[in-house]
Protein backbone atom coordinates (compact mmCIF):
# COMPACT_ATOMS: atom_id res chain seq x y z
CA UNK A 1 0.00 0.00 0.00
CA UNK A 2 1.34 3.22 -0.76
CA UNK A 3 0.38 6.67 0.89
CA UNK A 4 -1.50 9.50 -1.21
CA UNK A 5 -1.27 13.20 -0.57
CA UNK A 6 -3.04 15.84 -2.95
CA UNK A 7 -3.65 19.57 -2.68
CA UNK A 8 -6.17 22.30 -4.39
CA UNK A 9 -6.02 26.11 -2.52
CA UNK A 10 -4.06 29.40 -2.62
CA UNK A 11 -0.77 28.81 -3.79
CA UNK A 12 1.83 27.01 -1.24
CA UNK A 13 5.17 25.76 -1.18
CA UNK A 14 5.85 21.94 -1.47
CA UNK A 15 7.54 21.84 1.64
CA UNK A 16 4.90 23.26 3.44
CA UNK A 17 2.51 20.31 1.56
CA UNK A 18 5.00 17.31 2.26
CA UNK A 19 7.58 18.20 4.88
CA UNK A 20 6.38 20.55 7.38
CA UNK A 21 3.27 18.62 8.50
CA UNK A 22 3.51 16.85 12.30
CA UNK A 23 2.37 13.37 9.99
CA UNK A 24 3.87 14.63 6.57
CA UNK A 25 3.62 12.30 3.63
CA UNK A 26 7.52 11.93 4.57
CA UNK A 27 6.83 10.91 8.02
CA UNK A 28 4.10 8.14 6.61
CA UNK A 29 7.01 6.90 4.59
CA UNK A 30 8.44 5.18 7.33
CA UNK A 31 6.05 5.59 10.37
CA UNK A 32 2.68 5.62 8.67
CA UNK A 33 -0.38 4.98 11.08
CA UNK A 34 -3.09 3.44 8.86
CA UNK A 35 -1.88 1.00 6.24
CA UNK A 36 -3.85 -2.41 5.77
CA UNK A 37 -0.51 -4.10 3.78
CA UNK A 38 3.17 -3.14 4.38
CA UNK A 39 5.30 -1.73 6.99
CA UNK A 40 6.86 0.96 5.55
CA UNK A 41 6.94 2.98 2.00
CA UNK A 42 10.39 3.19 0.74
CA UNK A 43 10.01 2.05 -3.00
CA UNK A 44 10.30 5.47 -4.73
CA UNK A 45 8.31 8.53 -4.32
CA UNK A 46 6.52 11.19 -6.83
CA UNK A 47 5.68 14.65 -6.95
CA UNK A 48 2.88 15.94 -9.30
CA UNK A 49 1.97 20.08 -9.91
CA UNK A 50 0.78 22.99 -11.78
CA UNK A 51 2.07 26.01 -12.71
CA UNK A 52 -0.04 28.76 -10.27
CA UNK A 53 -0.02 31.04 -13.20
CA UNK A 54 0.53 29.61 -16.71
CA UNK A 55 -1.74 26.98 -18.38
CA UNK A 56 0.79 24.32 -19.12
CA UNK A 57 1.24 20.44 -18.54
CA UNK A 58 2.10 19.59 -15.46
CA UNK A 59 5.72 19.26 -14.10
CA UNK A 60 6.56 16.00 -12.24
CA UNK A 61 9.53 14.62 -9.65
CA UNK A 62 9.92 11.22 -9.02
CA UNK A 63 12.18 8.77 -7.42
CA UNK A 64 13.10 5.36 -6.93
CA UNK A 65 14.82 5.63 -3.47
CA UNK A 66 12.79 6.50 -0.03
CA UNK A 67 11.87 9.90 -0.13
CA UNK A 68 13.56 10.77 3.35
CA UNK A 69 16.81 10.00 1.65
CA UNK A 70 16.74 12.46 -1.31
CA UNK A 71 18.74 15.47 -0.50
CA UNK A 72 17.44 17.51 -3.56
CA UNK A 73 14.06 17.46 -2.79
CA UNK A 74 14.22 19.72 0.10
CA UNK A 75 16.03 22.42 -1.96
CA UNK A 76 13.20 21.87 -4.75
CA UNK A 77 10.39 21.62 -2.50
CA UNK A 78 11.45 25.44 -0.85
CA UNK A 79 11.70 26.76 -4.54
CA UNK A 80 8.46 25.34 -5.98
CA UNK A 81 4.77 26.92 -4.86
CA UNK A 82 1.39 25.66 -6.30
CA UNK A 83 -2.37 25.57 -6.12
CA UNK A 84 -2.82 21.96 -7.18
CA UNK A 85 -0.44 19.26 -6.14
CA UNK A 86 -0.86 15.14 -6.10
CA UNK A 87 2.06 13.25 -4.21
CA UNK A 88 2.36 9.75 -3.24
CA UNK A 89 5.39 7.65 -1.36
CA UNK A 90 5.48 3.91 -2.90
CA UNK A 91 5.67 0.51 -1.51
CA UNK A 92 5.73 -1.84 -3.89
CA UNK A 93 3.29 -4.84 -4.82
CA UNK A 94 5.44 -8.03 -4.24
CA UNK A 95 6.90 -8.87 -7.72
CA UNK A 96 7.13 -5.34 -9.18
CA UNK A 97 10.07 -3.94 -9.88
CA UNK A 98 11.30 -0.55 -7.86
CA UNK A 99 12.16 1.68 -11.46
CA UNK A 100 10.96 4.65 -12.64
CA UNK A 101 8.79 4.03 -15.13
CA UNK A 102 6.98 2.59 -12.13
CA UNK A 103 6.84 5.20 -10.21
CA UNK A 104 3.75 7.92 -9.85
CA UNK A 105 1.95 10.06 -10.86
CA UNK A 106 1.16 8.84 -14.57
CA UNK A 107 0.86 11.76 -16.82
CA UNK A 108 -1.55 12.03 -19.52
CA UNK A 109 -1.41 15.86 -21.19
CA UNK A 110 -2.50 17.70 -18.53
CA UNK A 111 -4.22 14.58 -16.55
CA UNK A 112 -1.99 13.89 -13.48
CA UNK A 113 -3.07 10.18 -12.09
CA UNK A 114 -1.78 8.40 -8.35
CA UNK A 115 -3.18 5.25 -6.78
CA UNK A 116 -3.01 3.40 -3.67
CA UNK A 117 -4.25 -0.24 -3.47
CA UNK A 118 -3.57 -2.91 -5.43
CA UNK A 119 -5.37 -6.19 -7.76
CA UNK A 120 -4.51 -9.05 -6.67
CA UNK A 121 -2.86 -11.50 -8.80
CA UNK A 122 -2.51 -8.84 -11.50
CA UNK A 123 -0.32 -10.40 -13.57
CA UNK A 124 -1.51 -14.04 -13.52
CA UNK A 125 -5.50 -12.15 -14.32
CA UNK A 126 -6.16 -8.91 -15.07
CA UNK A 127 -3.42 -7.91 -17.05
CA UNK A 128 -3.78 -9.15 -20.09
CA UNK A 129 -7.94 -8.38 -19.78
CA UNK A 130 -7.10 -4.83 -19.25
CA UNK A 131 -4.80 -4.21 -21.88
CA UNK A 132 -7.38 -5.97 -24.48
CA UNK A 133 -10.20 -3.44 -24.07
CA UNK A 134 -7.24 -0.27 -24.86
CA UNK A 135 -6.50 1.27 -28.00
CA UNK A 136 -3.31 1.07 -29.65
CA UNK A 137 -1.99 4.10 -29.04
CA UNK A 138 -2.84 3.89 -25.17
CA UNK A 139 -1.96 0.47 -25.19
CA UNK A 140 1.31 1.37 -26.58
CA UNK A 141 1.70 4.52 -23.95
CA UNK A 142 2.41 2.13 -21.15
CA UNK A 143 5.52 2.24 -19.64
CA UNK A 144 5.56 0.23 -16.73
CA UNK A 145 4.45 -2.91 -15.63
CA UNK A 146 1.93 -1.72 -12.41
CA UNK A 147 -1.33 -2.53 -11.91
CA UNK A 148 -1.83 1.25 -10.82
CA UNK A 149 -0.47 1.95 -14.45
CA UNK A 150 -3.12 -0.79 -16.40
CA UNK A 151 -5.76 0.86 -14.35
CA UNK A 152 -4.73 4.91 -15.62
CA UNK A 153 -4.83 3.40 -18.81
CA UNK A 154 -7.95 2.09 -18.51
CA UNK A 155 -9.01 5.05 -17.32
CA UNK A 156 -7.31 7.12 -20.39
CA UNK A 157 -9.05 4.91 -22.78
CA UNK A 158 -12.44 6.00 -21.10
CA UNK A 159 -11.78 9.96 -22.10
CA UNK A 160 -10.52 9.15 -25.19
CA UNK A 161 -13.76 7.15 -26.16
CA UNK A 162 -16.04 8.54 -24.67
CA UNK A 163 -15.09 12.32 -23.69
CA UNK A 164 -17.10 12.81 -20.30
CA UNK A 165 -16.15 15.06 -17.21
CA UNK A 166 -13.32 13.38 -15.24
CA UNK A 167 -15.62 12.04 -12.15
CA UNK A 168 -17.67 9.83 -15.17
CA UNK A 169 -14.96 8.26 -16.49
CA UNK A 170 -13.39 7.11 -13.40
CA UNK A 171 -16.84 6.14 -11.63
CA UNK A 172 -16.89 3.74 -15.30
CA UNK A 173 -13.30 3.03 -15.11
CA UNK A 174 -14.00 1.30 -11.53
CA UNK A 175 -17.49 0.20 -12.54
CA UNK A 176 -15.52 -2.06 -15.39
CA UNK A 177 -12.21 -3.10 -13.19
CA UNK A 178 -14.88 -4.38 -10.28
CA UNK A 179 -16.59 -6.86 -13.17
CA UNK A 180 -13.58 -7.84 -14.34
CA UNK A 181 -12.36 -8.61 -10.42
CA UNK A 182 -15.45 -10.19 -9.79
CA UNK A 183 -15.25 -12.47 -13.02
CA UNK A 184 -11.69 -13.53 -11.96
CA UNK A 185 -12.81 -14.10 -8.17
CA UNK A 186 -9.95 -11.66 -7.23
CA UNK A 187 -9.67 -8.65 -5.08
CA UNK A 188 -8.92 -4.93 -5.60
CA UNK A 189 -8.76 -1.89 -3.37
CA UNK A 190 -8.06 1.51 -5.75
CA UNK A 191 -8.04 4.71 -3.85
CA UNK A 192 -7.55 7.24 -6.73
CA UNK A 193 -6.65 11.13 -6.93
CA UNK A 194 -6.66 12.34 -10.55
CA UNK A 195 -6.63 16.37 -11.52
CA UNK A 196 -6.27 18.60 -14.82
CA UNK A 197 -5.13 21.47 -12.60
CA UNK A 198 -8.14 22.90 -11.85
CA UNK A 199 -10.14 20.26 -9.98
CA UNK A 200 -9.40 16.99 -7.55
CA UNK A 201 -11.46 14.13 -8.35
CA UNK A 202 -10.79 10.82 -6.14
CA UNK A 203 -12.57 7.89 -4.84
CA UNK A 204 -12.16 5.66 -2.35
CA UNK A 205 -12.83 2.07 -3.65
CA UNK A 206 -12.67 -1.78 -3.28
CA UNK A 207 -14.03 -4.60 -4.19
CA UNK A 208 -13.69 -8.28 -2.05
CA UNK A 209 -11.59 -6.80 0.14
CA UNK A 210 -11.20 -4.12 2.95
CA UNK A 211 -11.07 0.00 1.55
CA UNK A 212 -7.96 1.69 1.82
CA UNK A 213 -8.38 5.09 4.15
CA UNK A 214 -8.95 7.95 2.59
CA UNK A 215 -9.61 11.98 4.35
CA UNK A 216 -10.06 15.21 3.56
CA UNK A 217 -9.93 18.83 5.06
CA UNK A 218 -10.82 22.21 3.88
CA UNK A 219 -10.25 25.59 5.61
CA UNK A 220 -8.07 24.27 8.19
CA UNK A 221 -6.25 26.94 10.35
CA UNK A 222 -3.21 27.24 8.68
CA UNK A 223 -4.43 25.79 5.44
CA UNK A 224 -7.48 27.90 4.45
CA UNK A 225 -8.61 28.29 1.13
CA UNK A 226 -7.51 24.92 1.12
CA UNK A 227 -8.77 21.32 0.18
CA UNK A 228 -6.13 18.78 1.38
CA UNK A 229 -7.20 14.92 0.59
CA UNK A 230 -4.51 12.14 2.30
CA UNK A 231 -4.62 8.75 3.64
CA UNK A 232 -4.13 9.79 6.89
CA UNK A 233 -4.10 12.90 8.68
CA UNK A 234 -1.21 15.15 7.97
CA UNK A 235 -1.44 17.35 11.26
CA UNK A 236 -4.64 17.10 13.86
CA UNK A 237 -7.57 18.75 12.90
CA UNK A 238 -11.27 18.66 11.87
CA UNK A 239 -10.58 15.77 8.98
CA UNK A 240 -13.64 13.72 7.21
CA UNK A 241 -13.48 10.34 6.52
CA UNK A 242 -14.20 9.71 2.95
CA UNK A 243 -17.57 7.44 2.48
CA UNK A 244 -16.24 3.65 1.06
CA UNK A 245 -17.09 3.01 -2.13
CA UNK A 246 -17.58 6.98 -3.00
CA UNK A 247 -16.33 9.65 -5.92
CA UNK A 248 -15.08 13.11 -4.42
CA UNK A 249 -15.38 15.73 -6.68
CA UNK A 250 -12.84 18.87 -5.35
CA UNK A 251 -14.22 21.80 -7.71
CA UNK A 252 -12.20 25.10 -8.90
CA UNK A 253 -14.27 26.69 -6.26
CA UNK A 254 -13.43 24.07 -3.23
CA UNK A 255 -16.75 22.77 -3.15
CA UNK A 256 -17.46 19.39 -2.32
CA UNK A 257 -19.45 16.87 -3.52
CA UNK A 258 -19.57 13.08 -2.89
CA UNK A 259 -21.66 10.39 -4.43
CA UNK A 260 -21.69 6.81 -4.09
CA UNK A 261 -20.12 4.50 -6.74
Amino acid sequence: MCRLLAYQGIPQSLDRLIAKPEHSLIVQSYQPREMTAGVINADGFGIGWYHPDRDTAPFIYKHTQPIWTDINLPHLSRYVETGCMLSYVRSATPGQAVSLSNCQPFQDGKLLFIHNGFIDKFRSGLYRQIREKLHHHIYQAIDGTTDSEHIFALLTNELHTHPVPLEIALQRTLQILRDLVEAERTTISANIVISDGERLIASRFAHRTKVPSLYWIRDSLDYPDAVILASEPIFAGNWQTCPMQSIITVSQDLEIQIHPI
